[in-house]
């Protein structure tokens, strides 16, 4: 009886569990360490103008470092655990959107509503 992996990466898939390799985790860590960087010298070197700009351009790095760390250390992909880690992965950001979309939208509609009226619109209330 042959053994035959059609589809299976030996390195990948060992019972289900990743195993990195050492030059995997420093990629990783190099990785991590700009990105962690270039945020640190946009704030420090005043490079934009803006305050907004800047908190995107930290923001869009923050996002590239999440992505580094699931693939370097966390060993995730589509495949791992049969593709599990993926929907988990997946709801798990549609919750954060929802919630944090949905808070700042409440903060800015009560800081309008909640506003009082000025003392104006209070004289001419019967």
């Amino acid at each position: 009886m042959s053994e035959h992996h059609d589809s299976h990466d030996h390195h990948d898939d060992h019972g289900g569990a990743a195993h990195g390799t050492m030059s995997d985790y420093v990629i990783g860590f190099v990785l991590s360490v700009i990105l962690t960087a270039i945020p640190f010298w946009l704030v420090m070197a005043k490079v934009f103008d803006r305050p907004a700009t800047t908190a995107a351009v930290i923001l869009a790095f923050a996002a590239v470092q999440i992505v580094v760390h699931m693939r370097y250390f966390l060993h995730m992909n589509a495949r791992s655990e049969g593709g599990w880690n993926m929907l988990a992965l997946i709801f798990t950001t549609v919750l954060v959107v929802i919630t944090l979309s949905g808070s700042l939208w409440v903060m800015y509609h009560l800081n309008h509503n909640m506003m009082p009226a000025s003392a104006h619109e209070m004289r001419n209330q019967p």
